[in-house]
């Protein structure tokens, strides 16, 4: 007999042929131990990726608290973008020496390219691989704001305003990013951070614009743009990970589509579309309207007193990953429908007493900002629950909804508080939070993906019991087939025909159970340049006759 690791050594196959063992051994290591994905070892073609950040299916990267963290810091600094400009008017028609009005494009320009990149660039998160996606608009959106720190020409400035607000869409793309990233148990957490570093953004940029520009040049605003925005450049090189697109089959001009479609079928979209649209309108009217107010009687507060009220959102917002927290063990809806009860509650606290007390104007500015994060937090959870692979498309049309309840909010929350006063304004405000209050009410929390208004499936708050009681369902789905099966089995009187359908019962149930791993073989086999159907009608090899 030959030793089997004789390099002659050879065993018999179940169809009579000698083959080598060598031969044998090679294909059951490539069996048991196939070979991973293909790995992008190149951004663009040239750029080398860190090779821990590089994909590996059977190491998939880990979503932590620095990467989270950096992924709000990055969209703190990205979405300030949006309004660095608008302390900065006067000086800007001084430099350009030019009229207010004529400044007055600036803003809307930005917030209209803005609007563009949000249809055009953030669904390509859907498309292409997401890590090369940021390098590139963050990299474009620097250089671009090179020119508007050294340029003297207002067209120059509006032009290239309009391209930074195009390309300040990087926080829609890393949202759903983070949604990917994180485990199911953190997923809420995870945005919750991300969304805080936005908001921060939002509110900070103004501040650092304003303090900058009453002590140097607003110039510099610009330069210190270019700097933090290098900075997230440099940062998304070295702790971005690599990620496959998730939609190969599909091009640009499907992906454009597909988002329409979800915007007009979709129930759970088009619900927190709704009640995002609102509460935007509502955020934007507090905020814009309350320069008027605090700058009127009874107070009278100077622009630096009135600016440091964004301080006391801050705090809010500081309590986003908290927020988080709670809604990872909710359900959306319920978690939705707390955030907008609490809304109510604190905006009777400013329609009462806005304008006689500035403690009730603090109060209210600190629980609008926390509730508005946690509503806003749980609709985008229940939202990235429709489908993984369209994530960002999804994302897109709600954050679309929420741009145009901005704009909303600010004109008619404007015309409204200008013509009859602040509890007028404020009041607007309650209509809208009461529509939030009846949209989320007409459809309950466990329908179906499709059913467009009522209750079914109960009534259960609580995320875990929930899912373990779709777990338990599933095991009784799965004891009630296998005695299906064996009452078949006693049915048929044939004994042939008992073990036909006990054979194809069992085959239908494991292909149920393994279908997985046959996805996961056959893809594997793909890559390594295998016909898929090697892996699927395998000839069995160990049938051994050493001679």
């Amino acid at each position: 007999m030959t030793s089997a690791s004789s390099p002659t050594a050879t065993i018999m196959d179940p169809y009579g042929q000698k083959v080598k063992m060598e031969d044998v051994n090679e294909r059951l290591e490539n069996v048991s131990s196939p070979e991973p994905e293909f790995q992008f070892t190149k951004d663009f073609g040239f750029l080398p990726i860190p090779r821990h950040l590089r994909y590996d299916p059977s190491k998939p990267p880990h979503f932590g608290i620095a990467l989270n963290i950096a992924f709000g810091f990055a969209s703190t600094f990205i979405v300030a973008n949006l309004y660095y400009c608008q302390p900065l008017l006067i000086q800007l028609s001084i430099a350009f020496n030019v009229t207010y009005s004529e400044v007055s494009r600036i803003p809307t320009l930005v917030q209209a390219g803005y609007a563009t990149g949000l249809v055009l660039i953030s669904p390509l998160g859907d498309l292409l691989r997401r890590r090369q996606l940021i390098l590139l608009i963050v990299a474009i959106s620097a250089c671009l704001t090179v020119g508007l720190a050294v340029t003297s020409s207002l067209i120059v400035f509006e032009v290239l305003s309009f391209l930074v607000g195009v390309l300040t869409v990087t926080p829609q793309i890393l949202i759903p990013l983070a949604a990917d990233l994180a485990p199911e148990k953190r997923r809420a957490s995870a945005i919750s951070v991300v969304l805080s570093g936005l908001l921060f953004g939002i509110l900070i940029a103004r501040v650092l614009a304003g303090v900058i520009a009453e002590f140097v040049s607003w110039r510099v605003v610009y330069y210190f743009a270019i700097g933090v925005q290098v900075l997230v450049l440099v940062g998304s090189y070295f702790m971005l990970p690599d990620y496959p697109s998730k939609n190969k089959d599909l091009t640009y001009v499907h992906i454009l589509w597909t988002m329409a479609k979800f915007a007009a079928t979709e129930p759970i979209l088009i619900q927190a579309c709704l009640i995002n649209m609102a509460s935007s309108a509502c955020f934007s009217n507090f905020w814009v309207t309350l320069t008027f107010l605090l700058g009127g009687p009874p107070y009278h507060y100077s622009t630096l007193v009135i600016g440091l009220f964004g301080l006391v959102g801050m705090a809010g917002v500081a309590m986003g990953p908290i927020v988080g927290h709670i809604i990872d063990r909710l359900i959306p809806w319920y978690a939705s429908l707390v955030g907008i009860t609490m809304l109510l509650v604190f905006q009777a606290i400013q329609t009462g007493a806005g304008g006689i007390s500035v403690a009730a104007v603090i109060v209210a500015a600190f629980g609008l900002d926390i509730f508005r994060q946690m509503l806003q937090v749980s609709l985008t959870t229940a939202v990235f629950g429709i489908s993984t692979s369209a994530r960002s498309r999804l994302n897109a049309v709600s954050i679309l909804a929420i741009f145009i309840g901005q704009v909303m909010g600010t004109s008619v929350g404007t015309h409204v508080f200008v013509n009859f006063g602040w509890r007028a304004g404020a009041a607007l405000s309650m209509g809208f939070y009461g529509w939030q209050l009846f949209v989320l009410l007409a459809r309950g929390p466990h329908c179906k993906r499709y059913t467009w208004f009522g209750y079914e499936g109960g009534l259960e708050a609580r995320k875990s019991v929930v899912q373990g009681r779709e777990r338990l369902e599933e095991e009784q789905e799965g004891k009630r087939e296998v005695a299906n099966g064996g009452q078949e089995e006693k049915a048929s009187p044939n004994p042939s025909e008992n073990t036909a359908a006990g054979n194809a019962h069992h085959e239908d149930r494991a292909s149920l159970h393994t279908g997985d791993e046959t996805s996961k073989n056959t893809s594997t086999a793909s890559v390594r340049g295998v016909p898929d159907t090697e892996v699927a009608e395998e000839k069995p090899l160990v049938c051994f006759t050493i001679s």
